[in-house]
Parts: structure tokens; C-alpha cells; sequence
């Protein structure tokens, strides 16, 4: 049988074939041929590096944090006791663990791994108190993210978006969310008063951080990061201690979606649907930006000549929305979203996705299962600065770099000035209205789109986002649209 791939077909060479390893890693991403719904085998269509190791460990670590406040958001509110948070944690790295393996590790690598949808997480509480229901909402977004993904919209939004819209979102994003960590470490280091340890964890995370760039070893922030602020912390006082026993969470999805276990909220009614509807498209809504950014990101840490390594919107977004339908039946509460944590890892690293993926899926059984890492990996100084030096920064970073050349500056300037009024998703659709009518940017790139792109899609878009957002009081000092959703923020 003669396989087409860059291995078999003599394109690979060894490391000491290369002046550096970073001309390897990124000669290695030019010869990948991966293989859309075909198996690809490790070994022959992709090999492991230790670089790959980054990814998953900082993936693994951000999927614990973020399924943790999905899950943590319904219960409270709920009323659900203890024991639901860690073992439907539990559950869910599981449920992941497979969906990578299958799709982004063997026979879908043009996708990044499915993740969660942390921008939704605040909306929660609003979504419960309006009466909604966690299985109602999952398979309402996993239906519309399948249509949104198969029409490949995704792809299409991505088209419409210019380089200063996407660069002033991620600077948006890298901003907001450095600093929210900076304050959660904060709070954390006061709650047994020694905010000082977080100014020092803080001092040393930004010099190992400028050493590393330095080095041109930046691939490494994420675990030398974590290192060492949990030993800074720990020695310098910081309690810590492990809680999370090995074990097995309950894998029925009868016992998830019965009427006094798991949820405690038996099966939806068409009521439910209803409910939480706009949340739905509100959510899918999000998806573009998200999904574009991390592409864009890719596209940056890249060398020329290696697109076939990088992360298909719609493939994503398909992987993500059956991954979202098989999570919320079997009584998951995560929600859906393309895997952030993982791919800016990644591609700071110069590693394409499936090696990295088939780790990552390793890693999380492994937590799952024994326990004890969930503890370490929601500890808050390791928390933060793996987000920091992992996701957050590199975004600060890539958003700087996409704004230097060309008209990009207004664009940027509008996106982080509307974000900051609403929510990144208003910020982006409305810039990039702006920007494809001509009235900011590059007019000649508006002249370029044709009628269309220029006005009905990003018009209507907008128009949709809106009224999705109005309907459930998203909109600052705007009562909700539905009487349902009012008073409920």
C-alpha cells in the first residue's frame, strides 16, 4: 500500500540535519500532509517531540481550571452538592480525552482539540435562574455550531475579518484576561493575608519570561512558569494540600441525568428549549472570533509554507459541536469552544496538532483518574501564570504584531474600545462592519470585498448578534428584550 505521507515518502530528516532546533521544528511543520477524515497513525503521518509536551501539559491544566468553572457556575446556583464538581470534572476529561484521540489525534488533525467556552461561563447563572436546562443548552449549541460548520461560515467570517479587527481583539483578549489574573492572584495571596507572595510570584514569572524570549526558549514559559511559582509560593508559606483521591467518576448517563443524582434535574422539556435559545445562538456567535484568533495565531508562530499544519475553522467547529452533543447526553457540563490552552502552546512551539492532541488526551485520563494533579492544577499560582505565560501574553503579543504594518491601528483602537463597552463578540462584529464598509482601515481592502461581503453579511451579522444579546439584557443599561430575562443580571 502506498501511503502518501511526508514520512514515508523520505521528506523527514533528523534533528542533526538542521543548524538549530527551531529549523527542524519549523521544517517539520512544512512537510505535514495530514489526512482530512483518514487515519493518521503516529510515527507515519506525524511523529512526537518533547516539545509537544508544552501543549498538553498546559492544555491539560487549562482544561481542569475551565471545565471546573463550568461546572462550579450550575452548581451553585443549583444547589447540587460537593461531590458534583470534582466527579463531573472527572467525567468530562474523560469524554474529552476521547474526542481528541479520535478526531484531532487520528482522523480529523486539520482541527484543534474541543475544548471549553470560557467566555460563556458568566452568562450561567443568568441561563439557571431563567430556568434553563444544562442538556437543552449543549445540544442546542452542538446543533447550531454542526450548521454553522458544515456551511463553513466560520471560514467565511474569518475571510471578512482584517488583520487590524482580528490584531485589536486579540489585544482585547491578552489584556483583559492578564489582568484578571493578576487580580485572582492578588485576592488569592490576601484571602490568608500575604499579598505579597503574589508580587513576588509575579516579579519572577515576568523575568523567567524575559529570559526565555531571550533564549528564544519561550516554548518553555508554561512548565518552568508553573514550577516555579508553586515552589515560590509554597516556600514562601502558601497552603496547599491534595484532596482529590484516585478514582472513577460514575459513567452512567442515567445516573447524570436522573431526577436525585447527578444534576438532579431529570430530562429537558420543550420549555427548556426555548430558554435558553438565545444563549445558544449567543454562544455560536462566539465561536468565530475564538476560533479566529487561535487560527491567526498559528499563522504568526509559523513559517511560510506550512498551512497545511494549521487549524481548519470549520473542521474545528464540527469537531467541537458533535464533541458538545455526546458530552451534554452522556451529562457533561462543559461547553463547547475551540481549545485555547492548548493551541497557543502549540504553536509557540512550532508543533502541529495531533502529537500534541494524543498527549494531551493522556494527560487528562491520567488526572482524571489518579486525582491528585486536578488539586495542583487548579492551585492558584499555578493556575494564573499558566494562563498568563501560556495564553494570555502571547495573545498580547500576536495582537501587536498584526496591528504594526498596513491601515490597521483604527481598527484596533475601535475593536478594544467596543469590546470594552459590551463584550469582545459585540466589539468584533461591529468593527468589522465598520472596517468592510470603508469608514475605518484599508479602504482599499473594502473595495476589494464586493457587495456581499462589504455590506449584507457583516450587516447581518451584526443585526443577529444584537438582537441575540438585547433578548437576554447583554446590552449595558438596555432592559432584556424577553420579560423572562429581566432582573435576572
Amino acid at each position: 500500500m502506498n501511503h502518501d505521507t511526508s514520512y514515508s515518502s523520505g521528506m523527514h530528516k533528523p534533528p542533526s540535519d538542521f543548524e538549530s532546533r527551531e529549523a527542524y521544528l519549523e521544517h517539520e511543520l512544512q512537510i505535514m500532509q495530514p489526512k482530512r477524515w483518514r487515519l493518521n497513525l503516529p510515527f507515519r503521518d506525524y511523529r512526537f517531540e518533547p516539545e509537544d509536551l508544552i501543549p498538553a501539559v498546559a492544555g491539560t491544566i487549562g482544561k481542569v481550571v475551565m471545565v471546573s468553572a463550568v461546572a462550579a457556575a450550575f452548581a451553585v446556583p443549583l444547589g447540587l452538592p460537593d461531590t458534583f464538581l470534582p466527579q463531573n470534572v472527572r467525567y468530562e476529561l474523560l469524554i474529552a480525552s476521547i474526542f481528541i484521540i479520535l478526531l484531532s489525534g487520528l482522523f480529523l488533525p486539520t482541527s484543534n482539540l474541543p475544548g471549553t467556552h470560557g467566555p460563556l461561563i458568566p452568562l450561567i447563572p443568568v441561563v439557571v435562574a431563567a430556568g434553563g436546562h444544562p442538556l437543552a443548552f449543549g445540544l442546542l449549541i452542538g446543533v447550531f455550531g454542526f450548521l454553522l460548520g458544515i456551511t463553513k461560515g466560520g471560514s467565511l467570517m474569518a475571510k471578512l475579518t482584517s488583520n487590524g479587527v482580528c490584531g485589536g481583539l486579540l489585544l482585547y483578549l491578552g489584556f483583559v484576561g492578564t489582568t484578571s489574573q493578576v487580580k485572582k492572584l492578588f485576592e488569592w495571596a490576601g484571602s490568608f493575608d500575604k499579598s505579597y507572595i503574589a508580587f513576588i510570584v509575579i516579579i519572577g514569572t515576568i523575568l523567567l519570561y524575559a529570559l526565555l524570549e531571550h533564549w528564544r526558549k519561550r516554548w518553555l514559559a508554561v512548565p518552568l512558569g508553573c514550577v516555579l511559582a508553586g515552589f515560590t509560593a509554597y516556600l514562601l508559606g502558601a497552603p496547599f494540600s491534595f484532596q482529590t483521591a484516585p478514582g472513577l467518576p460514575p459513567m452512567s448517563p442515567a445516573y447524570w441525568w436522573g431526577e436525585n443524582t447527578g444534576w438532579m434535574m431529570g430530562l429537558p422539556t420543550m420549555d427548556s428549549f426555548l430558554v435558553v435559545f438565545p444563549f445558544a445562538v449567543l454562544a455560536i456567535a462566539m465561536w468565530s472570533p475564538d476560533f479566529l484568533g487561535h487560527q491567526v495565531f498559528q499563522k504568526i508562530s509559523y513559517p511560510e509554507r506550512s498551512e497545511k499544519a494549521l487549524m481548519n475553522i470549520d473542521d474545528t467547529m464540527f469537531t467541537c459541536s458533535v464533541r458538545q452533543v455526546a458530552g451534554s447526553v452522556l451529562g457533561g457540563a462543559n461547553f463547547t469552544s475551540s481549545w485555547g490552552t492548548y493551541i497557543v502552546p502549540a504553536s509557540i512551539a512550532k508543533r502541529p496538532i495531533p502529537a500534541g492532541a494524543i498527549l494531551t488526551a493522556l494527560f487528562c485520563i491520567i488526572a482524571s483518574v489518579w486525582g491528585y494533579p486536578m488539586d495542583l492544577a487548579i492551585w492558584q499560582p499555578v493556575l494564573s501564570v499558566a494562563l498568563i505565560v501560556g495564553v494570555y501574553v502571547p495573545l498580547l503579543e500576536a495582537g501587536m504584531e498584526m496591528t504594526r504594518k498596513g491601515k490597521t491601528t483604527q481598527s484596533a483602537a475601535i475593536v478594544v474600545f467596543s469590546s470594552a463597552l459590551v463584550n469582545p463578540v459585540f466589539g468584533w462584529s461591529l468593527t468589522m462592519l465598520l472596517d468592510n464598509l470603508g469608514l475605518i482601515g484599508c479602504k482599499e481592502r473594502s473595495a476589494e470585498l464586493g457587495f456581499m461581503g462589504r455590506v449584507v453579511v457583516p450587516t447581518v451579522g451584526f443585526v443577529i448578534l444584537c438582537a441575540a444579546m438585547g433578548a437576554v439584557g447583554m446590552l449595558p443599561g438596555i432592559p432584556a428584550f424577553l420579560e423572562q430575562f429581566r432582573n435576572l443580571h
